[in-house]
């Protein structure tokens, strides 16, 4: 993960979050937490938390959530820095340290060890960060990451300069060049070095161009606190330059970056340089009241850099206020805060403000001690504008109070002394000239000691430097104008650039957001398209409506069958159905109307509040409604709508993705229809192959009775041939005893012969009485297979031995079920049926008939029914198709292919089994595998089989 990353991948990274669910957010969030760290503290510590609860879910190893955790804690610990929290933000940054480093992950530790070092810098510990940035650096290059290298030294070179000038240029001046085009991460850094390089060597121009290029740098990579440091120093360029309007200017820019962070150390410094701007400007007491407001915002911070810097504005202000004992306790305090931070500059201001007030507290001679070892430390440095205000401070003690002189004195008094010895610093500086106020001062004392003439002719120097400050003050002013001028033209053309990035971003965006909208549009109508319910179909259309459009009401009209009205099919408002209502055509008022007559969308962006009237009673005033017209090719189907409260609801592209879900809309209502027909077809089919398997079997009742009815008849009617005969005798000739034993010998036949006859007939009508029962019922009971299967047998075997053909069964006793007795008996009787029909051909074509047999084994649970025949087979094309509804080889030819789609959804769906075929030329094998207990059914309703 990159230490700082650009504006456009953080805009990136949130768009493509709100898409994503669960613990797929989790590669986005982790990444745009860290690099909002500076610039949204609170939103990165949001996204953290939730980063840090879809971590176990999210398939990482061990390691990697170890990781990933420690990466969240430099999260919060950054923000803890930031907020002045030291404390807590190096505990949890050194707890994340000793994770990432156990696991070997360089760069996540660079990451670390950076935070560290800017906590010691907060703390005034900048021996402890240059410790810090040069492991940090070492570190960068033993994991090959040559851009945190980089950033390390930048740093640790930025650091070195406030220490050292001419040692910082020396060490790292060609190791950076401010004219590489160089990522704005690093940027930031080298250019906020080569700043303070021109700066302390007073070339305000250079240093004012630099900081405006690391200001803007660290804009774009997210480095806020680095930005609110270079606009301060901006403005401290510019009040150098007495340019004190472009001074505040910047001033305010860097405190409105600052205030809403509520970093102390970032308000705290906005607030000390514009107090002292306002101290050159006169505006002492804004200057005071600003200042002690900066103390106490810096107090969590009192060990950094900013807290030293107010402490000295502060002694400066309060000398200009003559409060000196408050000027001492500032520099005082100063003089302690230097020795931590090790900064000579801050040590000898500290030294030479303490004598100054010293000095006017009537303690000369702490004063000049102090001023002695304020002159000491420039010296060590070589810093000659420190020296010549030390100097300046010895002469005024002299001046002022009667000390000692100094060792070796040349001149006249000590005061003429250290002001000649200024002047000798002075002329050593190249392209200095002493101001004016200081040949002021050694005019005075010469006339103080009566050299008027030398008095003079300094005088007249002074006029002459006066006349030369005010051209170099005009100098300074055309630099800061100047300045001014390219700052101004590079931040116009910087946010040119900005602009054009952002508006190039910005196209690229809705470009994806464009895709995006395809793509998740697409998905939804697949989803729309595969219902073939109209329910189905509106309640999807509703759930994705409310989710990418504003709906406050959504609604689908249907054209009526006889294409007079439209009728509200589906409707929903504030989350509640509407009641169905319907519209004539004939209302020339409705916008649905003109919708559908003129075949084209309607959009009122704002409803004309007189249009209310016309609202259906009991529903919401919408401002905005759009209408769009459900077609498929040349047939309209009806309207939808969508409808919101506010006005201007829906732009282009929302009305784009309405356009889309009506179109899917209306395929998918117009396939639910179909469907409905269809249903409706083959439920009339079916109907009819139930009516003809019932007239099949009242035939086949009606042979199978016809025999023994057929034999009782005549024998009943011999028999009463034979008692005319018998009556006849015995009422005429007589009846001999031969006679009546012959007549009831045959009426004993007889008598058992209809007496078999009619037992075989009651047999037949309780077998089709039961058959009949279970198929028109669907009734479930307990039964016995092969009792069941003889029954249904039975009512087919007219038709069997009419064709020709016979039927053998191997069903073994005593398997009983619990299930559907008249679906299986259809499934067996479309069995029997479709192999006389397909199996054996034309009546007589196949030699001594055709054989079916029908078998069933048991196990424990489980019974395997199979019915086979021995006739052509099935076509190996058709295997795959032979239960598909209404698929037949037969069709106009006795054949409606709904017997077997039948059976196979009866045994699938009622029985709770499975049904295969196998075939080759030699016949065809069904095989039923059904358990012996039929599953249940909620409410006690078997499914209906079609």
């Amino acid at each position: 993960m990159d230490m700082f990353a650009l504006d456009q991948d953080i805009r990136q990274w949130e768009g493509a979050l709100p898409a994503l669910h669960g613990a797929a957010r989790l590669p986005v969030l982790l990444p745009l937490c860290w690099h909002l760290r500076q610039r949204d503290g609170r939103r990165a510590l949001h996204l953290a938390e939730e980063a840090r609860r879809w971590l176990p879910h999210a398939g990482l190893s061990q390691q990697a959530q170890q990781l990933a955790l420690a990466r969240l804690q430099l999260v919060r610990a950054e923000v803890q820095w930031l907020h002045g929290a030291l404390d807590e933000a190096e505990t949890l940054a050194q707890a994340a340290h000793a994770v990432l480093c156990t696991h070997g992950d360089g760069a996540a530790c660079f990451d670390a060890y950076w935070l560290l070092a800017s906590i010691a810098v907060d703390r005034g510990d900048h021996v402890r960060n240059s410790a810090q940035l040069q492991t940090a650096s070492e570190q960068a290059r033993s994991a090959g990451d040559a851009m945190r290298a980089s950033l390390a030294d930048a740093a640790m070179a930025r650091w070195a300069v406030m220490r050292d000038g001419p040692a910082a240029q020396q060490r790292w001046s060609e190791q950076f060049d401010s004219k590489a085009a160089l990522h704005p991460a690093l940027a930031t850094w080298v250019h906020d070095f080569h700043g303070g390089l021109a700066f302390v060597s007073h070339d305000l121009g250079t240093a004012v161009g630099h900081y405006m290029q690391a200001y803007e740098a660290a804009l774009a990579s997210g480095q806020l606190r680095p930005a609110i440091t270079a606009a301060i120093n901006i403005g401290d360029c510019f009040g150098n330059l007495n340019d004190h309007q472009s001074a505040l200017e910047w001033m305010q820019c860097a405190l409105d970056l600052a205030r809403p962070t509520l970093w102390p150390r970032s308000i705290g410094a906005c607030q000390t340089h514009t107090a002292e701007t306002m101290r050159k400007l006169g505006r002492l007491d804004a200057a005071s009241e600003l200042l002690r407001e900066a103390l106490q915002v810096l107090a969590p911070v009192s060990g950094a850099r900013s807290y030293a810097n107010a402490l000295f504005y502060l002694g400066e202000l309060s000398l200009d206020m003559g409060d000196y004992d408050m000027a001492l306790d500032a520099f005082s305090r100063l003089a302690q805060r230097a020795e931590a931070l090790d900064h000579a500059d801050f040590r000898c201001k500290a030294q030479r403000g303490s004598a100054h007030a010293l000095s006017y507290l009537d303690r000369p001679d702490d004063a000049l001690l102090a001023a002695e070892r304020a002159l000491q430390l420039a010296s060590a440095r070589g810093d000659a504008v420190n020296q010549m205000a030390a100097l300046r401070v010895l002469a005024m003690l002299h001046a002022r109070h009667a000390l000692p002189p100094p060792p070796a004195m040349l001149e006249r008094n000590p005061a003429l002394h250290y002001l000649h010895r200024t002047l000798q610093v002075a002329s050593s500086i190249d392209g200095y000239a002493p101001p004016g106020e200081l040949l002021d001062a050694l005019a005075r004392e010469y006339a103080h000691v009566g050299d008027y003439a030398r008095a003079y002719d300094i005088a007249l120097q002074a006029g002459a430097a006066r006349e030369r400050s005010h051209t170099r003050q005009a100098t300074n002013r055309a630099i800061a104008m100047q300045v001014r001028h390219q700052s101004e033209h590079a931040r116009s053309e910087g946010d040119h650039h900005r602009e054009l990035a952002a508006s190039e971003a910005r196209r690229a965006e809705v470009l994806q957001q464009t895709s995006d909208t395809l793509e998740r549009l697409s998905a939804i109508g697949q989803e729309i398209t595969t219902h073939l319910d109209a329910g189905a179909v509106f309640q999807v259309l509703d759930r994705h409506v409310h989710a990418l459009l504003p709906v406050n009401t959504f609604a689908v009209y249907m054209l009526d069958a006889t294409g007079t009205a439209l009728r509200r099919a589906h409707g929903m408002e504030a989350g509640l159905p509407l009641p169905h209502n319907a519209i004539p055509l004939s209302n020339p008022r409705a916008y649905s109307v003109r919708c559908l007559t003129n075949r084209s969308e309607v959009y009122i962006a704002q409803v004309p509040p007189r249009r209310h009237a016309y609202t259906v009673p009991g529903t919401l005033h919408n401002q905005s409604v759009l209408y769009v017209p459900l077609t498929v090719g040349e047939r309209i189907l009806g309207v939808m709508t969508v409808q919101a409260c506010h006005a201007h609801a829906y732009g282009e592209r929302e009305r784009l993705i309405f356009r889309t879900l009506c179109a899917y809309g209306a395929i998918a209502l117009d396939n639910a229809h179909a469907y409905r027909q269809l249903q409706d077809a083959q439920a009339q089919l079916v109907s009819q192959e139930k009516l003809a398997a019932l007239g099949a079997l009242m035939a086949g009742v009606a042979h199978e009775l016809n025999t023994p009815i057929g034999n009782s008849l005549l024998i009943a009617s011999t028999m009463q041939q034979k008692t005319d005969d018998v009556a006849r005798l015995m009422n005429g000739p007589g009846l001999r005893r031969s006679d009546l034993a012959a007549y009831i010998d045959d009426a004993g036949k007889a008598s058992a012969l209809v007496m078999r006859g009619l037992h075989s007939a009651a047999d037949l009508v309780n077998s089709f009485k039961q058959v009949a029962v279970d198929r028109t019922t669907e009734q479930r009971r307990p039964f016995d297979l092969l009792q069941v299967s003889h029954e249904i047998i039975a009512t087919v075997m007219n038709r069997i031995r009419s064709s020709g053909h016979r039927i053998d069964t191997e069903i073994g006793s005593g398997i009983g079920m619990d299930s559907y007795p008249g679906p299986l008996g259809q499934v067996i009787t479309n069995l029997i049926n479709n192999a006389l029909v397909h199996a054996f051909g034309e009546p007589g074509s196949q030699p001594g008939g055709g054989l079916m047999r029908l078998k069933a084994s048991a196990s424990e649970t489980r019974v395997c029914i199979a019915f086979e025949d021995n006739g052509g087979g099935i076509a190996e094309q058709h295997l795959s198709r032979i239960f598909d509804p209404f698929f037949t080889t037969r069709l106009g030819q006795g054949g409606s292919g709904l017997g077997l789609s039948i059976s196979y959804n009866i045994v699938t769906a009622l029985l709770g089994g499975t049904i295969q075929v196998d075939s080759s030329p030699a016949g065809s094998r069904f095989t039923l595998d059904l358990p012996l207990v039929a599953p249940q059914f909620d409410g006690a309703t078997p499914p209906a089989i079609y």
